[in-house]
């Protein structure tokens, strides 16, 4: 057994959310349960933008086709790229052959129509992409951006591990079977989140009703724009043994919430049971302020320093979307490698803490140190190193 390896990965447990007020000499904070919610999707997760908190988690870790969402990475990979100045909204981009017969007129998929052989501007490959779920146009900005789309989807893939969506791999840029592309709804979620983020100057485009092209005239392919309930996007897809699924975002009276599910049975249920579920987080939660800016909210022990302590205090206030009914107690840990060793730096990202309802972590905060604590003498340095040695033994 690697002790060493267990000392790095020490807890330590800091609080229970059971009452209605802040106690500062126990770090007892209030906080209500999240109300049981059941739901059709075999795999569901639903956060608040602001906080970060979780509201919904079935089965968010499991993969499942991305199918046509898979265009949300392509235009996370188009977006960086003119973000860059790589390109530009005006770079023309040629139809090729492969792009025509594979995404365009002769496919029988959803496409944009442009013509073989024409040079068509980014600006309305994206329109294509996002309004009209184009693969004609995720194929053309591909070889375009890439050479070919074998290329660009290995872009795909890097991209997804560098902005942290761990269980992402994509085999084109139009998630057609063919190709394997794999996501789950909590990766999903998190590239909603980064492109909503990121690209603040793109994102509106998600929302865009309607798109028309070469005189053809098509409608926003988001099944839950029309809802009138505050959708500003994102996207669905459908792929054969797994069902429906669908990434969306809803903003509503100051708040935001970001959604996605997969494996359900029809169209109208995965619109139905989205409908339902946003409506809930929407309707059901509220905002709290549990720690101030600036707050101590507990300690880390140092080794070998002028103190065996120090405070920990967050930079921002600390604040959970939290269920107006039904209270339930919640937990407070705080995560940190130990022996966390002298010097320490005020100011400097030394811990975690993490708020959880039952077994599921619903937010993870950064801890600084309050102050510094400098190198202690050599009788704090051996007490300490002793105190090591015992716990690695215990």
């Amino acid at each position: 057994m690697d002790c060493g390896g267990m000392m790095r990965s020490f807890l330590l447990l800091v609080f229970v959310l059971a009452a209605t007020t802040l106690q500062a000499a126990g770090n007892v904070l209030a906080q209500e349960a999240q109300p049981v919610f059941a739901t059709k999707a075999k795999q569901a997760y639903l956060i608040e933008a602001a906080t970060g908190t979780v509201l919904l988690a079935v089965n968010e870790n499991q993969s499942f086709p991305a199918a046509s969402l898979a265009k949300l990475m392509t235009m996370e990979v188009v977006f960086d790229a003119l973000k860059s100045g790589a390109i530009s909204p005006e770079t023309l981009y040629p139809v090729s052959e492969y792009a025509w017969r594979t995404g365009g007129a002769p496919s029988g998929t959803t496409t944009m129509f442009a013509a073989l052989k024409s040079q068509v501007p980014v600006a309305d490959l994206m329109r294509g992409v996002i309004i009209q779920n184009a693969n004609d146009a995720c194929i053309i900005l591909a070889e375009g951006i890439a050479r070919s789309e074998g290329e660009f989807a290995a872009r795909m893939t890097a991209k997804a591990k560098d902005i942290g969506l761990a269980r992402s791999t994509f085999g084109n840029a139009t998630g057609l079977p063919y190709a394997e592309s794999w996501t789950t709804a909590r990766d999903l979620v998190e590239l909603s989140r980064h492109l909503h983020r990121n690209y603040p100057e793109y994102y509106p485009l998600y929302a865009q009703p309607d798109f028309a092209w070469n005189k053809i005239f098509q409608r926003n392919k988001n099944p839950l724009l029309s809802l009138n309930m505050g959708v500003d996007g994102l996207g669905a897809g459908f792929a054969e043994g797994t069902g429906y699924a669908l990434a969306a975002s809803v903003a509503r009276d100051n708040t935001r919430l970001f959604l996605a599910l997969g494996g359900l049975a029809t169209d109208k249920e995965r619109t139905d049971e989205a409908r339902r579920i946003l409506e809930w987080g929407l309707s059901s939660f509220e905002t709290r302020v549990v720690f101030k800016a600036g707050e101590v909210i507990g300690q880390a022990s140092i080794y070998g320093g002028v103190e065996s302590k120090v405070d920990l205090v967050t930079r921002e206030p600390v604040d959970i979307f939290t269920p107006k009914t039904s209270p339930e107690r919640l937990s407070g840990r705080i995560a940190y490698n130990w022996p966390l060793r002298a010097p320490v730096a005020q100011g400097r990202e030394i811990a975690t803490l993490r708020i959880s309802s039952g077994d599921r972590v619903i937010r993870e905060i950064p801890l600084e140190a309050a102050a510094s604590v400098e190198v202690g003498g050599l009788r704090a340095q051996a007490s300490d190193a002793l105190m090591e040695l015992l716990f690695f033994w215990l």
